[in-house]
């Protein structure tokens, strides 16, 4: 079976920082009629790894209601090591196939084509 397609976007460029801006995203994705958005860790706020913003949710749950998944791509260690519930919410998640944080785009790629 083919692994979905996916976008990933450029390392520089607006920043998600705040709940609205996941439309423009999202929008990115159905432009290349992907089914996956991968995003570079520089693109997304840091409220968006503190789970008490509800940032993180609010994304992730328009992105699954919307049937696009998000990768996040690189380095989370500081945040998951400062925080016991988003190290949890990271476990959680990477055994899903709706949201992922991975190193880079090379991990996506791998843990899509084994999920697909």
């Amino acid at each position: 079976m083919t692994a979905p397609r996916y976008h990933l976007m450029d390392a520089t460029g607006p920043r998600l920082a705040r709940e609205g801006d996941a439309n423009d995203f999202l929008s990115a994705a159905w432009a290349h009629d992907a089914k996956w958005l991968a995003v570079p860790r520089a693109r997304l706020s840091e409220d968006f790894f503190r789970l008490s913003t509800g940032l993180l949710g609010a994304v992730a749950q328009k992105f699954q209601n919307y049937g696009v998944g998000l990768a996040v791509l690189g380095d989370v260690e500081g945040e998951k090591a400062g925080s016991t519930a988003f190290r949890d919410f990271v476990r959680e998640t990477n055994q899903r196939r709706a949201l992922w944080f991975v190193a880079d785009e090379s991990a996506f790629r791998e843990k899509l084509d084994v999920a697909h």
